[in-house]
This record gives structure tokens, sequence and C-alpha cells, in this order.
């Protein structure tokens, strides 16, 4: 179906609001799991994968704009292809009116 796209600071970004929540918005007085331990941990670990994806991310025109640094040189180029919306073309609809009626004979 098309090459699989990579989803790191998307995840990491569920990662810490969901740690946040859990941390700040839930309280509870028992049990044997704090939520609020629970929801550091995801927060750090949101944090750290965040980083990562930063750190593995090419460029900020996106994961592979520059195609040639870490692939194989013996490889053939690959052209990138654009899809963009075709633009639509306004129509003009004429109503066309009933000629009119002759003009009565003359006598």
């Amino acid at each position: 179906m098309g090459t699989p796209r990579s989803m790191g600071i998307v995840i990491s970004l569920i990662l810490i609001a969901f740690g946040a929540i859990l941390t700040w918005a839930v309280n509870t007085d028992g049990g044997s799991v704090d939520p609020q331990v629970v929801g550091v941990i995801l927060m750090i670990v949101g944090l750290v994968v965040f980083l990562i994806s930063l750190v593995l991310w090419r460029t900020w025109w996106g994961p592979g704009f520059w195609g040639g640094l870490y692939d194989d040189p013996g490889a053939p180029a690959v052209r990138r292809r654009v899809y963009r919306p075709a633009r639509r073309r306004s129509t003009t609809y004429v109503e066309e009116e009933e000629p009119p009626p002759p003009p009565p004979p003359a006598p």
C-alpha cells in the first residue's frame, strides 16, 4: 500500500498528554498502582521518544528530503511525485430565450 510512515512524534505527544492527564487530573487515595507515578513515567517515556524522533528526523523538511544521505549510492534515483488537487474550471451556463414572435403581416 506504499511506504510505511514514521509516527514517533505523534506517539510521543500522545504519551506526554496521557501522562499529564494521569499526573495532574486523576486523584485517588488507594490501590496498588499510583496513577500519578504512572503518569510521570509516561511523560518521561514520551519525552525520550520525542527527542529520539527529532534526532532521527533528517531535516526540518521531513524525513527523506535529502534522499542521498543514507541511501545506497548504487541504487537508481527515485523521483518524488507531487499530487496536487485538480483545479475546477468555472462553468458558465447561458440560458437561451425564445425568439420574439414574428411581426404581424402588413395589410
